[in-house]
């Protein structure tokens, strides 16, 4: 089941899409704060988003910028200000398609579909981790965090990966070497403690202080 992710301050629209896509077999979820969209959308992992350009905080405009840093998930802006330098704006800021209110359902339903088919028939989805803000992609392995796009080596995104998908647990050093163990090199516990001091000073420098928590006998664990 398609998973949509609506971004509108308009409870009524908000709701009626909720229910519109539900008819078609979509789940869906309105945003909730709309400080951190960014966060939620991560922990949604959703298909695809609806986003209207007059938001409380920041505009639609600011927040597909900042979801475009992080995935590729089709965007369709939905907003009564369909003027063409709006619709430029939003088309040149990554969106896919661009609506104007009031909208025909029907309309709004068939494009949702085609984009999804367009999009999910040809490509796989790039799920995004996130903790405390900051945002892993899995498709290219990037992390992001308060906009800025933090470069990590290939073992810095194993060591990464493995804790964040198990968030809240503590990772035995035992199965972070065997993510680490994906090339032809020997690693053994020194490598792991080097990586993992290396990518800690870099979390340290973004302001991620803390972010890997070190459980002395055992293991890692990001809580």
């Amino acid at each position: 089941m398609y998973r949509v992710f609506i971004v509108e301050d308009d409870r009524g629209i908000a709701d009626g899409l909720t229910q519109q896509l539900s008819h078609w077999n979509m789940e869906s979820r309105v945003v909730s704060d709309f400080r951190n969209i960014p966060a939620e959308f991560a922990e949604y992992a959703p298909h695809l988003v609806l986003l209207d350009i007059s938001l409380p905080f920041m505009s639609g405009y600011h927040w597909c910028s900042e979801l475009r840093k992080v995935s590729k998930v089709p965007i369709i802006f939905l907003s009564s200000s369909a003027d063409n330098m709006n619709i430029v704006m939003a088309m040149n800021l990554g969106a896919d398609d661009f609506i104007a209110k009031p909208f025909d359902t029907g309309v709004l339903i068939a494009k949702i579909q085609a984009l999804l088919r367009r999009t999910y028939d040809f490509a796989g989805s790039m799920p995004v981790l996130e903790h405390r803000g900051a945002l892993l992609n899995t498709g290219d392995g990037s992390l992001v965090y308060n906009g800025a796009q933090l470069a990590l080596s290939k073992n810095e995104y194993r060591i990464l990966l493995v804790l964040m998908k198990n968030k809240g647990k503590t990772v035995s050093r035992e199965k972070l070497m065997e993510a680490l163990w994906q090339t032809d090199e020997f690693v053994d516990e020194n490598a792991l403690t080097v990586n993992i001091g290396r990518l800690r000073k870099k979390l340290d420098a973004a302001g991620l202080t803390g972010f890997i928590q070190t459980k002395f006998g055992v293991g890692y664990a990001i809580l």
